[in-house]
């Protein structure tokens, strides 16, 4: 097992630096200037250069690889006009939002993960339970509900749900508060209250997908030999579809949860928008609107950490269903 922890974690570190020189490169290391985006539109030629100087541009690219891979493991001093000593993890300065892209992530990124991971425990409970149940009575009414229900929140768009929703919930029935954002720590309720649409939009769309693959999963493991193998020898129902066939229908869904969950950490766009909330996916989208080079870097190696650490749960997961990956 730790043999197979440490195969998982050096895999998931090389891909985490290979993914940080190409981005690296892609947006500091191209013939074109990076600092011309970032700076102010005003900027004359001498502000130019000196926002150059600041941010260490004049040095050799592999000097300012460097610089910064160290900043995000012990900090780094980004100068009087950066805020002077930035903590690691620390991701460089915007320009734009004059202030260290760290506190930037520290408003935003709370709240992404307040709108992705219980939204994601409603859809994985509510898709995997009704896909189950439907497999297991396939062809009663409740199946057929189940699949038109499915097709039908399959089909649709997330700002459609979410602009329907906030009709009926905020502005007609005026059940709840406009969406917003409160610390779970102050006012765990205010939390809850302002982010339920945007939770259960989220589950609606996602756990209609995963409803159908987890009863298809589900059909399929039921017609394997071992199955009916088990049910030949008397084995209760319970134990034949828990111990066996739920084991091993479960393992593609963990494998799309993982990356799905992860994809959703690195930005909800289409989410926050809808519903007017700032969080990760909304400030990568004005980033890259105003050419703010440092913001854009850094939301790409979060969203390419929370992908990578999600695979490693996965694969985890997987170690504790399938005891045979262990000795892949």
């Amino acid at each position: 097992m730790v043999r197979f922890l440490l195969k998982r974690v050096m895999l998931a570190i090389s891909v985490l630096f290979a993914v940080s020189v190409v981005s690296f490169l892609l947006f500091f290391a191209l013939p074109a200037d990076p600092v011309t985006g970032m700076c102010p539109k005003n900027c004359n030629a001498e502000r130019l250069e000196r926002v150059r100087t600041e941010l260490g541009l004049n040095e050799p690219k592999v000097q300012q690889y460097a610089d910064y891979m160290k900043g995000i493991f012990v900090g780094r001093d980004l100068g009087s006009a950066q805020g002077g000593e930035c903590a690691a993890p620390c991701l460089g300065y915007s320009y734009v939002n004059s202030e260290a892209v760290t506190d930037t992530f520290a408003r935003v990124l709370p709240v992404t993960l307040s709108i992705v991971l219980p939204a994601a425990v409603l859809w994985l409970a509510i898709g995997v339970g009704l896909g189950m149940i439907s497999a297991l009575r396939r062809g009663s009414l409740l199946d057929r509900i189940s699949i038109g229900l499915t097709l039908t929140f399959a089909s649709l768009q997330l700002y459609f749900v979410g602009a329907v929703l906030l009709l009926i919930f905020v502005y007609t029935l005026k059940i709840l508060p406009t969406p917003r954002y409160t610390s779970l720590f102050e006012d765990p309720v205010e939390w809850a209250r302002g982010l339920v649409l945007a939770w259960v939009t989220l589950a609606l769309l996602f756990s209609a997908i995963y409803a159908r693959l987890s009863r298809a999963q589900m059909l399929e493991t039921l017609s394997e030999d071992y199955v009916r193998t088990a049910r030949a020898k008397g084995m209760p129902k319970r134990q034949v579809y828990g111990k066996h066939a739920l084991r091993a229908a479960i393992t593609p869904i963990v494998t799309i949860a993982g990356l799905d969950v992860g994809t959703a950490l690195g930005g909800t766009v289409i989410t926050e928008t809808t519903f007017g909330i700032q969080g990760l996916g909304r400030t990568a989208v004005e980033a890259v609107r105003q050419g703010d080079l440092p913001t854009i870097m850094a939301t790409v190696l979060i969203a390419a950490l929370f992908v990578v650490v999600a695979n490693m749960v996965v694969d985890l997961l997987y170690a504790f269903i399938d005891p045979r990956v262990r000795l892949g």
